[in-house]
């Protein structure tokens, strides 16, 4: 196989039923080497709604400015201080109605409660719509939960349906073909097998004509695929045993519905290996509460009677135990993503994580002073960026402010009216 100094940015490893999308190398660059050209890879999205809320107390930081004492929460991420801003006093004006408010938070469309409720588009939607990314997927929408229900809405108001299950997710990324190879690939999969196996032959040959900085990066992504490839064998060996006793029947072929952290992490290693190959640059993900006991030590009240706590101390302990899961769980995506080299950066230099909750207290179904942090994405990081909590900031003046980030010529979006006040590009 004869690599030209220069490849492109589109080349593919393939085997029988698999297309093996690659990272940006440096040899895919004008010049073949990132520090020495004004081509930059791509910006990213990445939007993370948690359904029931974040404990306020356990969340927002007293301290505003950089020097703000940790709370248990964001004790959590510690070791991205430096790469991630946490905001308390946004909201969405006119936003109402509880969990309904869940097709607002990317949006901001009044009153998503009323029954002449018609959504508007989603802020990952609008990005697409302006810059129409060069991907395999324009964006993805994916959830943690049991349905299809998606923080994505298209610019006529309709919800782009999730996807729930990491094994369809990851063969819609990597496996290719007529549907029997499709169907070899997948029953040796479940064999135990990888799809590093199929293209090994055609991998070696590639690497074998690129600089020692490329092959180290290939070298880390082929060992992240092999990561993602064990984790879903893992997965599928507990849809064996015995699943909890809940008083909620399990949807169809979802081993385990109430496993918040596994299924979160899953899709979590999924979205890493989907921005690392550029096969999309936008995704969502529904982090969805429902009524089932996850199993995380110490929790034996159901996710959703938690977040309706009603001050009671035992289920905020048990709710700081599971919200305390989901920050280290987001913990791990962010190291993956500061972990990913690319164009004498990182993956997490380019790509704008948003995690937050439509809800500011689900416990009352108040939809004010919402708990946001925006991680990555070549900001001036560090900081608790605090806004009148009695006279909330537009939240979507956040959104304005990403949308020109990624590049996106716009003045206005949803309710927000301009950009967010003392929040900078680096």
């Amino acid at each position: 196989m004869n690599i030209p100094r220069q490849i492109s940015r589109r080349t593919f490893l393939r085997g029988a039923g698999v297309t093996l999308a690659l990272p940006l190398l440096d040899a895919m660059l004008p010049g073949g080497r990132a520090e020495e050209t004004k081509s930059a890879p791509p910006r990213r999205l990445i939007c993370i709604d948690a359904t029931l809320g974040l404990h306020a107390a356990n969340f927002f930081p007293r301290e505003t400015g950089r020097d703000y004492a940790l709370t248990p929460y964001l004790e959590a991420v510690k070791d991205f201080r430096e790469d991630f801003t946490v905001f308390s006093g946004l909201s969405h004006p006119e936003v109402d109605g509880g969990h309904a408010s869940l097709a607002s938070f990317l949006s901001s469309a009044p009153h998503p409660a009323a029954a002449s409720f018609k959504n508007t588009v989603t802020l990952d939607q609008f990005a697409v719509e302006k810059l129409v990314p060069d991907t395999r997927f324009t964006s993805l929408q994916l959830t943690s939960g049991k349905t299809s229900n998606s923080i994505s809405f298209t610019s006529a108001g309709v919800m782009i349906p999730a996807e729930e299950k990491p094994s369809a997710l990851f063969r819609r990324l990597f496996v290719n073909g007529t549907p029997g190879e499709v169907e070899t690939e997948m029953g040796r999969l479940r064999q135990g097998g990888s799809i590093m196996d199929t293209v090994l032959g055609e991998a070696r040959r590639f690497q074998n004509n690129l600089g020692t900085r490329d092959r180290e990066k290939l070298d880390e992504y082929f060992t992240s695929v092999r990561e993602v490839e064990q984790r879903l064998h893992r997965a599928q060996d507990w849809a064996q045993k015995p699943k909890p006793a809940v008083d909620v029947a399990p949807p169809a072929d979802i081993p385990d519905p109430a496993d918040l952290v596994g299924r979160t992490k899953a899709m979590f290693n999924l979205i890493h290996l989907a921005l690392q190959t550029d096969s999309t640059r936008f995704v969502t993900l529904n982090l969805e509460g429902h009524n089932l006991v996850p199993p995380i030590e110490g929790v034996s009240i159901d996710w959703h009677s938690l977040s309706h706590h009603g001050q009671s101390p035992e289920k905020l302990a048990q709710l700081r135990l599971l919200e305390l899961a989901q920050m280290e769980t987001l913990a791990g995506l962010l190291g993956e993503l500061r972990q990913s080299r690319e164009a004498g950066g990182t993956l997490l230099d380019r790509t704008m994580v948003l995690f937050g909750s439509n809800l500011g207290n689900a416990s009352s179904h108040d939809t004010r002073n919402l708990p946001v942090l925006l991680a990555g994405g070549g900001f001036k990081h560090g900081q608790h960026l605090a806004f009148d909590r009695a006279h909330n900031e537009p939240l979507a003046n956040l959104y304005v402010t990403m949308l020109q980030r990624l590049g996106v010529e716009a003045e206005k979006f949803g309710s927000g009216t301009g950009t967010l006040r003392g929040f900078e590009r680096v």
